[in-house]
């Protein structure tokens, strides 16, 4: 890595780590507690890339991002922040940064990032005049339905902010309850269409030759979602590829959701190939609650404010209260807790909501043992029949969507695969090893269930 390299932060831990890490890798470093000293080491022509937090001590580190594309074109900028919601990714992807990283960041991640911004050639050209923004004010940012602080909600934070204005097609997938339709909505109201229609389309719109023609007339140039586009038949997916195929250059945005694993439907001959091809153009996955546990004391803060501001009483759990909800297994995911905060909000018979009351409203509900709490003499395949039967009996005596062979496997295999490699400290041959695999499988298998991989400790 060659460059020199200005590092802005008021954590002076991550200064010295920061300094340490480029000029180990080749780079000279200047770094600083203040945004003014930035910009003037900006305007001294100093400096092949940026490295800059949010807030600072005289300033905050967005507002400087137009001034830096105008006083030195094509100088990258990459973002780091402790606000980890979806506005700071927003509005750093609409002030032209090169990237975004929220903390606590994998360091070896930032120094690949930061090689990859020295290396590519920035445009010369100032970036487009963005005034009107997303339209959205950092009050609005706590309206937002995607609350997470958690690797897996950043990284949807940040393909959110790719895709938003882009106008191919996005897919979004996971279970039941997880946000699909809301993630939907978010990427039509931060994108140039929001002031235009958006319309959601099920099978009942599809039902009949004349549907599409109607959809489109309610959609205009706005978005269109396809909500569980896997459940419809094929006569209605026949007609939403002859719609695609008729589009013109003022053609509505294209998304889609799908709690069913889509590819596997199509291999079964359940989904039609030209369809799954022409949805695809960019694929969302939003995570289970399983996967970002660390977000579930968040969410159930988050939606006790709400219910509050709704008119409600206000509400505040206790300890043990809230260590039960973040050992719960939330088979209906985010959907499902929201349910049982606004339910808690209307039964707890005090302001402090004890673990007895969430005990009671949670013991009428599916899935009730919690995740952490299982016996410790069973076997594995006890513990997986156990989650099983509850799954099942989840659905009320109707048979859970196609595909569940290959969820239950990777349900199993993510997490093996995860705990073997951190036993391991990231390192990939030695995992191989002890999983009793072959290496190059295993790289496979890193790639397809999306695992992020490090051998080093995280900077916090």
């Amino acid at each position: 890595m060659d460059g020199t390299v200005l590092v802005a932060d008021d954590d002076r831990t991550i200064r010295t780590v920061l300094t340490q890490a480029l000029t180990r890798a080749g780079c000279k470093v200047h770094a600083t507690s203040s945004l003014v000293t930035l910009m003037r080491w900006v305007d001294e022509g100093k400096g092949d890339l940026v490295i800059s937090d949010v807030i600072m001590p005289d300033g905050n580190g967005l507002d400087q991002l137009p001034q830096i594309a105008e006083r030195r074109p094509g100088l990258p900028v990459i973002v780091i922040s402790a606000q980890n919601t979806i506005m700071t990714a927003i509005q750093a992807a609409e002030a032209d940064a090169f990237d975004y990283l929220p903390k606590p960041f994998d360091l070896p991640d930032l120094m690949k990032r930061a090689s990859r911004a020295l290396e590519v050639k920035r445009r010369a050209n100032p970036p487009k005049s963005r005034a009107n923004g997303s339209g959205l004010t950092s009050e609005d940012a706590s309206e937002l339905p995607l609350v997470g602080r958690t690797p897996a909600m950043q990284n949807l934070y940040r393909l959110v902010a790719r895709v938003m204005n882009s106008d191919l097609p996005v897919l979004i997938t996971g279970e039941s309850g997880t946000g699909k339709s809301l993630i939907a909505r978010a990427i039509h109201d931060l994108s140039d269409r929001r002031t235009l229609p958006f319309v959601v389309a099920g099978a009942a719109d599809l039902a009949t030759m004349d549907g599409p023609a109607a959809i489109l007339s309610r959609a205009k140039n706005g978005s269109i979602l396809f909500d569980e586009v896997g459940d419809l038949s094929e006569e209605a997916q026949g007609r939403i590829v002859r719609m695609l195929d008729s589009f013109t250059d003022n053609a509505p945005r294209i998304l889609a959701a799908s709690q069913s694993d889509l590819s596997a439907k199509m291999e079964a001959g359940d989904f039609r190939q030209d369809l799954f091809y022409r949805l695809g153009g960019v694929t969302v996955n939003v995570p289970s609650l399983r996967e970002r546990v660390d977000d579930i004391t968040l969410l159930a803060e988050h939606f006790l404010a709400r219910s509050e501001r709704d008119g409600l009483s206000p509400r505040r759990f206790a300890p043990d209260a809230i260590d039960l909800i973040r050992t719960y297994s939330w088979p209906g995911n985010v959907r499902q807790l929201e349910n049982t905060v606004r339910r808690l909000m209307v039964t707890a018979s005090d302001e402090m909501i004890t673990r007895t009351e969430v005990e009671m409203v949670l013991g009428n509900q599916p899935a009730m043992e919690p995740i952490a709490q299982g016996a410790s003499g069973d076997k594995l395949s006890a513990s997986v029949a156990k989650h099983l039967r509850r799954y099942f009996d989840l659905h009320g005596g109707v048979l859970p969507p196609p595909g569940l062979y290959q969820r239950v496997l990777r349900e199993v295999e993510l997490p093996l695969i995860e705990i073997a490699l951190d036993s391991v400290g990231g390192n990939q041959a030695k995992c191989a090893d002890l999983l009793g695999i072959n290496r190059n499988t295993l790289r496979k298998k890193i790639t397809d269930l999306d695992i992020q991989v490090t051998r080093r400790r995280k900077l916090m």
